[in-house]
């Protein structure tokens, strides 16, 4: 898809389209046009068979080998596949070599004693493995399409297969998809397996070495007497093998670090047992209730630190080979091979999400270090603002001057505020007085970039009576953000503006999808799935990468670090994504709410990496886009098992000597989409084959049903490796785009229910994943050595509370929802453990209610003389100190295997009980009150700060009802506190001894709230006045409580003294 003439607009009505000229014009780039494919033995064309197929010598691997290289292989040399080590079997019209007796199974009787060639008069001048040329395609193949497409990937055949070649489709959900413009009907092609060794296929194997070793001194001296220095002709083995080694490796925590903190976790769970037994076995009951609640709020803890932490039990980490993929799919003097890459940046309020900061975001995603031809960014603006919209057209002019610039002195990061800001020498390492030069020119014209960016939003807090125009005059379509057509505008594109070194520049499309009063929009998750639809037309890249508009690429390698896992044959395609950890600018040193997450990014991802991978945490995720259209994942084929299970067939009442009736069979379907003359595609699907696995007919009404009514979308789906139609124009594209993108389109079909993103929470993210593993995907977690990407936190108090509210929200829904992780998926993909991190990711929110109980006891306790416990003789005093024991040893040991810091994991347990009796607490009534009444809570956009001035939000209190719990808890435990040492000085030495428990029991309360008290008295301790008024009233009300106490009257528990009435004077 190249650059369009102008914005274009329209409704659900596909007749109703208006294009807004732009004041230049860009024409299309013809496509380019699919060669044939070349044999790898000899260079000539492979050719076709008798019956007029392509040619296909070995049917495990498809290695492309022509006729005549395959019948003097066959009968002079070893009669192998060169690069699978399979032997060739007899194709139809090849006469009988020695050895074809006990497999063929052709009736060719012609061909079969046909021994009158005796020797092939052929010259072999590279007779050697290597990889597939992207220009190396199949020719003259005769296509099941009335419409050929073009193939955004560049071969119709997936290069880390190498000469793989896909059946065709024979349905959805997991059953295949069509990935080739033809059809096969006798082969039956295998793809490599990854369970075996790649030494199998001829990687690295020391009989294709020698091999190779003698050809090439054959070689040197045929012609040693035409050309002296062959050094140009030899073949560099030990680069060869390089690029055929795994793109990425486990690296699993080493067994002197893991063993012991494996082994403190069986013992937590041992002594945890005892704990309970004494617990429930011995109940005070002097304060029956205190105990009684102290007792469920602990069992809750311990099932809730159960499910926590045995998804941790099987740590690893990850390496990638950056390398290796260069040498795979990038080789010199040819194109790329790399696959394409789309990238959503979603954004709602420029207000609340300044343009500057989504402007740096595009630009670090435009200048990233990937083929441009192969990269597409599409922002989606779901305010519909003008001035988003010339933000991102300003942006468009800068980024001819910044990306040369980047890419020039390979600069990191390449957003240019966080790199014109960095804390260091701009001169290390760059020696170059053109740098220096041009650096400082880069500067001056950044500044001026900031100058006009920041005078369209001031002069957008204006907003005209009669609404925004553009500058040719015509209204802004999005004037009225509730109700507004679609629009698309392509700024940026191949043919589409050359950046300062006429080089071409990525992609850029603007989406602000339509809207209708009485709709459902499904607020971030519709836009997600918008953008899907919208790419698929334009350029149906098969990964996505989305990211939140202040989250720029760090790293301008995290795309392919990505790729050394979507594209690894070891891993097949069982990758649904690739998630990369959020890291943050902006942090204050100690971090005070725990914004980094370190804890959860650094530690429990990493264990759910060891299990069926990381859940999706909703920014800087790279997708196979396959998995997002609910499909399954493809199953991996199990070795034949050698020993017969007598027993097991005997329960089963069956016969070990039975055997199961082959299918070798398998039913051929192919999709024809056809274009007729408005412009548009029907899907026709036939199925051809009436034996097989899965004989069903696929019809145009249940891909409607399924993904909605636009054939050419529904076309798309079935591309497993992308592409986009070649023969399609440019006005009937942006037409169906329009049309995907309307409020109607999505009405009685599968998106966001099976399709997408999932709709039904707030947290659209966790739902997304969890539907994904359920479908038997997994996913991969990649921690490159320079951060991927990084964005905005919320620092200050009140937005750091409303984050977590917002979370903690999506989680109470998804439990209320259909998809409750307890029950949803049971008997599907999804791994018990996986399931035990999604339960307690929906769960912890009521963690709260149990959690304010505990905060009130220490209180409590103090000001009633109470205790949750009897007194302790040595046996329970001995399960008590040796639960603490536990809990901090498994503690220290997370943090030895994981490099997390001890600072870093006590912010998270402070925000983990601030976060709890605050945001947590408001959520669960916030989610009963949705589930039971019906009262929905509107989504709060969190707002990212627009100046970069370092902890300028720090300080910044914003008053909110979240703080009233902690608030409250906090003085009544300092209350409680001092309540508690005044009782024990007046009642003298021996109220001491009890006291202790108790005061450690407060202390532990007030200690975990402290960042929170910190955040109150706000800069240079500053109370603001609602603090006071609040202190003044709860000290009131407590006042009076102590007074009925009378903690200073002395309390004996002897006799009752009276008057006895006589007078001893």
């Amino acid at each position: 898809m190249e650059v369009s003439a102008g914005l274009v607009a329209g409704t659900h009505n596909k007749d109703e389209i208006v294009i807004i000229r732009r004041d230049s014009e860009f024409s299309a780039r013809p496509m380019e046009q699919l060669s044939g494919q070349i044999c790898k033995i000899c260079g000539d064309e492979v050719g076709f068979t008798v019956d007029g197929e392509p040619f296909i010598a070995c049917n495990e691997c498809a290695f492309p080998v022509c006729r005549t290289c395959y019948d003097y292989e066959r009968r002079e040399g070893s009669q192998v596949c060169p690069q699978c080590k399979t032997r060739f079997n007899r194709l139809k019209g090849c006469p009988r070599v020695h050895g074809d007796e006990e497999e063929d199974n052709i009736d060719d009787v012609d061909n079969e004693f046909n021994f009158e060639n005796d020797r092939v008069k052929h010259d072999f001048q590279c007779y050697g493995f290597e990889h597939f040329d992207s220009s190396h395609q199949i020719p003259r193949v005769p296509s099941v399409m009335h419409m050929p497409y073009h193939v955004m990937v560049d071969d119709d055949i997936d290069p880390d297969k190498h000469a793989l070649v896909p059946m065709g489709s024979a349905g959805l959900c997991g059953k295949g998809a069509l990935s080739l413009p033809y059809r096969y009907t006798n082969n039956r092609v295998q793809s490599l397996d990854p369970s075996k060794d790649l030494a199998l296929y001829g990687y690295g194997s020391i009989a294709w070495k020698e091999r190779m070793e003698s050809w090439k001194q054959k070689m040197t001296k045929d012609s040693g007497d035409k050309d002296g220095d062959n050094n140009e002709d030899e073949f560099d083995l030990s680069v060869l093998n390089e690029a055929r080694q795994p793109l990425s490796r486990r690296l699993p925590i080493p067994s002197s670090q893991i063993n012991p903190y494996r082994i403190v976790i069986i013992i937590r769970l041992v002594v945890l047992g005892f704990f309970f037994h004494y617990r429930v076995t011995h109940p005070v009951t002097d304060a029956y209730g205190l105990w009684l609640v102290s007792v469920i709020c602990e069992i809750w803890f311990a099932v809730s630190w159960i499910l926590d932490q045995f998804p941790k039990w099987l740590p690893i980490e990850r390496e990638t080979y950056l390398d290796r993929l260069s040498l795979r799919y990038e080789k010199e003097g040819q194109p790329s091979q790399l696959s394409v890459v789309d990238i959503f940046v979603s954004t709602v309020d420029p207000l609340k999400e300044p343009p500057l900061v989504t402007a740096n975001t595009v630009l670090s995603i435009l200048a990233v270090d990937y083929p441009v031809n192969k990269v597409s960014c599409y922002v989606s603006d779901d305010g519909a603002s003008m001035l988003t919209f010339e933000a991102l057209s300003e942006t468009a002019e800068f980024a001819k001057k910044w990306i040369p610039f980047c890419k020039k002195f390979n600069i990191e990061p390449r957003a240019p505020e966080s790199y014109f800001s960095q804390n260091m020498d701009y001169l290390q390492g760059k020696v170059l007085t053109s740098f220096i030069k041009e650096r400082r020119a880069m500067k001056r014209d950044y500044e001026v970039f900031k100058v006009r960016v920041n005078a369209l939003v001031a002069k957008a807090q204006n907003v005209p009576e009669e609404g925004w125009t553009m500058q040719d005059g015509t209204p802004w379509p999005g004037n009225n953000v509730r109700d507004h057509p679609g629009m698309i505008q392509v700024i940026l594109g191949q043919k589409g503006g050359l950046d300062t070194d006429g080089k071409e520049l990525p992609r850029l499309v603007y989406v602000s999808r339509e809207k209708r009063p009485g709709f459902n929009h499904h607020k971030k998750a519709g836009a997600m799935n918008a953008l899907v639809r919208v790419s698929a037309v334009l350029t149906n890249a098969p990964y996505l990468l989305n990211l939140d508009c202040d989250h720029y690429i760090n790293n301008s390698k995290a795309i392919r670090e990505a790729m050394c896992f979507m594209m690894d044959p070891s891993l097949g395609k069982s990758v649904c994504y690739v998630q990369f950890p959020q890291r943050f600018d902006g942090i204050d040193r100690n971090d005070r709410y725990a914004n980094r997450n370190t804890v959860f990014f650094d530690i429990n991802m990493k264990g759910l990496d060891g299990i069926q991978g990381p859940i999706y945490i909703g920014t800087g995720c790279m997708f196979r886009r396959q998995a997002l259209y609910g499909l399954d994942a493809p199953k991996q084929k199990k070795a034949p098992s050698r020993i017969c299970n007598c027993w097991l067939n005997w329960c089963c009442y069956k016969s070990c000597c039975c055997r199961r009736k082959r299918k070798n069979k398998k039913p051929n379907s192919e999709v024809k989409p056809l274009l007729n003359d408005e412009d548009s595609l029907d899907l026709v699907v036939s199925q051809e084959g009436t034996q097989g696995d899965n004989q069903a007919q696929i019809s145009d009404h249940k891909l409607e049903n399924k993904f909605g009514q636009s054939p050419v979308f529904v076309v798309s789906t079935l591309l497993e490796n992308g592409g986009t139609f070649k023969s399609a124009s440019t006005a009937s594209l942006l037409k169906e785009a329009i049309y995907v993108i309307s409020c109607c389109y999505e009405d009685e079909t599968e998106w966001g229910k099976e399709i997408g993103w999932i709709y039904g929470s707030v947290t659209e993210d966790i739902l997304t994943g969890f539907k994904m593993h359920c479908h038997g995907w997994r996913s991969i977690y990649c921690i490159p050595k320079r951060p991927a990407f990084k964005g905005s936190a919320p620092i200050n108090l009140s937005d750091r509370l409303h984050q977590v509210l917002r979370w903690a929200l999506g989680s109470i829904e998804i439990f209320f929802s259909r998809h409750c992780p307890l029950w949803y998926g049971c008997g599907g993909g999804l791994n018990w453990l996986e399931r035990f991190s999604y339960i307690s990711s929906t769960i912890y929110p009521f963690t709260s209610l149990p959690l304010v109980a505990y905060c009130t006891l220490p209180a409590v306790c103090l000001l009633t003389g109470d205790f949750i416990t009897p007194e302790l003789d040595n046996s329970a005093a001995l399960w008590f100190l040796s639960l603490f024991i536990c809990i901090f040893a498994t503690s220290i040991l997370e943090m030895r295997w994981s490099g997390v810091a001890i600072h870093e994991w006590w912010r998270n347990e402070q925000f983990w009980v601030i976060g709890g009796v605050s945001a947590h607490l408001f959520a669960v009534f916030q989610g009963l009150l949705k589930v039971l009444a019906g009262v929905d809570t509107n989504f709060t956009v969190t707002s990212k700060s627009g100046d970069y001035e370092e902890f300028s939000e720090l300080y910044a209190f914003k008053w909110t009802t979240l703080l009233i719990p902690p608030t409250t808890l906090l003085l009544l435990n300092i209350i409680g506190f001092v309540a508690g040492i005044s009782n024990a000085i007046n009642n003298g030495y021996d109220s001491w001894g009890p006291l202790f428990g108790k005061l450690f029991f407060a202390f532990w309360v007030i200690i975990h709230l402290y960042p929170f008290l910190k955040g109150l008295l706000g800069r240079k301790n500053r109370t603001p006045m609602i603090i006071i008024v609040w202190s003044i009233l709860l000290a009131s009300i407590f006042s009076l409580l102590w007074v009925r106490i009378d903690p200073f009257s002395a309390k004996t528990d002897g006799p009752l003294l009276e008057e006895c009435g006589l007078d001893c004077n």
